[in-house]
C-alpha cells in the first residue's frame, strides 16, 4: 500500500493547502524506511494536525549518501553567481509564500500570526542575503618572498547536519541553510518533531526553485534517533545545532567520538536586562515586556532578569505589571493576539514547574503564576519579585512566559548582577546616556547587548554567545566561517632550493 507524501490541512489563514508529509530526500518526498509516522499537535487545542513520516538511521544514511553525492557532482561545479541564483530564487519563492508558511508555523508552533508573518519574512530576506554572498568567498594572495607564490581560497566543508529546534522553526533553518549553501556544502537538515510543518514546505521549495537533487535533505524525526544519527554520522563532516545546552553537550560528544565532526552550537541563555535610573521608562517597559513575553518566553536571548536601578524600581514594577497584564494570550490566529501557547505539554509542565518552585523558595508573584485557560498549553505572562541570586528561577533557563525583577544601586553592582551566571548570549542596557552605554556593554560578558531596544536580531549582524551559550557565530559575514575551510597553496617559482 501507498502511504500519501502529502495531505490537505485547513487553516482560518489559508483554508485547505497541501502540506507535504514525507521525508525529502534526493529532491522527492518519500516514506521511511521503516515505514514510521509519529503525530504532530496543535499546542493551541492539543489536538493531533497531522501525522508526518518518521526518519530513523536508515533514513539518514540514504539523505547523507544524496547530499554526498550532490557535492561531489553538480553542486560542487555550478559556479557560485549560478549557486547564488538559485538561493535568491529559493528566497522569492519563500517571500511568494507568505502566507501559507506563516500559517504552518502557527499551527505547530503555537505562536501568534502576526510573528509568524514576521519570521518567514526575516527567513526569506535571510536566505537572500546569503544568495548575495555566494560568489564573494574569496581568498587572498600572500607575498612571502620573491621564489614563491602562494595563496589561500576558502572551500566548502561538505557535507552539513543541521539541527533546528522547535521555537523559532523557519528562522532558523534560513540561519543554516542561508550559509551553507551559499559556501557550496550539502545538507541533511533535521527539524525539530513538535515543528516540521514549515521546513517540509520550503523542501517543496527547494525542488521548485531549481537545486539539484542531494543538495539539501529534510529528515523529520525524534531527536535521540535522526538527530543522533546526523551528529555521529561519519560521513557528515559538520554539524550545526541551536537547542539546549544539554543537548549541545551531547551533540559534541557525538561529533568527537565520531569523525570529530566541524561542529557550532547556538545554545541556552539567562539574559540580564539591565535598566538604570535615568532610562524613559515607558520605552523601556516597552522593551523588557517585548525582551521577556515575545515568542511566548521561548527564545534562547530571552531577558528573563530584570535588574532595575534602586531610584525607579518601585514605579518600573507598577508600570511593567500593567503593560504585563495588556499583552493579549489566545488565539495563535487572532490578529490582535500576542502570546500563544507553549510548544507542548512537555514545556508547559516543565514551566509550571518552575513557576511553582519560585514560589516555594519564596519569590512573590507580581503578576501571572498559573495556567491561562483551560485548553492548549497557554501560561499566564509571570513576573516575579522579591528573588534572590541562588533561586532556580534567577539561575536556570526557564524558557516561558516567566521573569524575574530585582533592584541593583550602582553600575558595578548591575555589572556584577548581570554576569552572575554559566550563559552569555545576550544582554540589554537601558540608559539615556551613552557613556554609560557603552562602558556598561563593554563589561557584560555576552555574544549580544541590545542598548535601549530588545530581541531586534537582524540577519547583517553576527548572533552566538559566550560561556555555556555556544560555539561559534550565526548571521552575518562570520557565519561563512563556520562552513569553509582555509586551503593554503604555495608555488615554487625559483629553482630546487635543496
Amino acid at each position: 500500500m501507498t502511504v500519501a507524501k502529502s495531505v490537505e490541512i485547513h487553516t482560518p489563514l489559508t483554508g485547505k493547502y497541501s502540506q507535504p508529509i514525507g521525508l525529502f530526500i534526493n529532491n522527492e518526498f518519500v516514506e521511511g524506511v521503516d515505514g514510521k509516522t509519529f503525530e504532530v499537535i496543535n499546542p493551541a487545542t492539543e489536538e493531533v494536525i497531522v501525522s508526518v513520516h518518521e526518519g530513523t538511521e536508515k533514513d539518514v544514511d540514504l539523505a547523507v549518501a544524496a547530499a554526498r553525492k550532490a557535492f561531489e557532482g553538480p553542486w560542487k561545479t555550478l559556479s557560485p553567481a549560478d549557486r547564488g541564483k538559485l538561493i535568491v530564487k529559493l528566497a522569492d519563492l519563500m517571500d511568494a509564500n507568505l502566507e501559507v508558511l506563516s500559517a504552518a508555523e502557527s499551527l505547530d508552533n503555537g505562536k501568534a500570526i502576526s510573528m509568524s508573518r514576521i519570521d518567514v519574512t526575516n527567513a526569506a530576506a535571510c536566505i537572500r542575503y546569503y544568495g548575495g554572498w555566494a560568489d564573494k568567498i574569496e581568498g587572498k594572495v600572500l607575498d612571502t618572498n620573491a621564489d614563491t607564490f602562494s595563496y589561500t581560497k576558502q572551500e566548502p566543508i561538505g557535507v552539513c547536519g543541521q539541527i533546528i529546534p522547535w521555537n523559532f522553526p523557519i528562522l532558523m533553518l534560513s540561519w543554516k541553510v542561508g550559509p551553507a549553501l551559499a559556501t557550496g556544502n550539502t545538507i541533511v537538515l533535521k527539524p525539530a518533531e513538535q515543528t516540521p510543518l514549515s521546513a517540509l514546505i520550503v523542501a517543496s521549495l527547494v525542488k521548485e526553485a531549481g537545486f539539484p537533487p542531494g543538495v539539501v535533505n529534510v529528515i523529520s524525526g525524534i531527536g535521540k534517533i535522526a538527530g543522533a544519527a546526523i551528529t555521529s554520522h561519519m560521513d557528515v563532516d559538520k554539524v550545526a545545532f541551536t537547542g539546549s545546552t544539554l543537548v549541545g553537550r551531547q551533540v559534541m560528544k557525538a561529533a568527537a567520538a565520531s569523525n570529530l565532526k566541524k561542529v557550532t552550537l547556538e545554545l541556552g541563555g539567562k539574559s540580564p536586562n539591565l535598566v538604570f535610573n535615568d532610562a524613559d521608562i515607558e520605552n523601556a517597559i516597552s522593551w523588557v515586556n517585548f525582551g521577556i513575553f515575545f515568542n511566548h518566553g521561548q527564545c534562547c536571548c530571552a531577558g528573563s532578569r530584570i535588574y532595575v536601578q534602586e531610584g525607579i524600581y518601585d514605579k518600573f514594577v507598577e508600570k511593567f505589571k500593567a503593560r504585563t497584564l495588556a499583552n493579549k494570550v489566545g488565539d495563535p490566529f487572532a490578529h490582535d493576539t500576542f502570546q500563544g501557547p507553549q510548544v507542548s505539554q512537555l514545556q508547559f509542565d516543565r514551566i509550571m514547574g518552575y513557576i511553582e518552585e519560585g514560589k516555594k523558595e519564596g519569590a512573590k508573584v507580581e503578576v501571572g503564576g498559573a495556567r491561562h485557560g483551560t485548553k492548549g498549553y497557554f501560561i499566564q505572562p509571570t513576573i516575579f519579585s522579591n528573588v534572590t541570586e541562588d533561586m532556580k528561577i534567577m539561575q536556570e533557563e526557564i524558557f516561558g512566559p516567566v521573569c524575574s525583577i530585582a533592584k541593583f544601586t550602582t553600575e558595578a553592582d548591575a555589572l556584577q548582577l548581570a554576569n552572575n551566571t554559566s550563559y552569555g548570549l545576550a544582554s540589554a542596557v537601558h540608559t539615556q546616556d551613552l557613556n554609560t552605554a557603552i562602558r556598561v556593554a563593554n563589561g557584560l560578558k555576552a555574544g549580544t547587548v541590545w542598548i535601549n531596544q530588545y530581541n531586534m536580531l537582524h540577519h547583517q549582524i553576527p548572533f552566538g554567545g559566550y560561556k555555556e551559550s555556544g560555539i561559534g557565530r550565526e548571521l552575518g559575514e562570520a557565519a561563512l566561517a563556520n562552513y569553509t575551510q582555509t586551503k593554503s597553496v604555495s608555488i615554487r617559482l625559483a629553482d630546487a632550493l635543496f
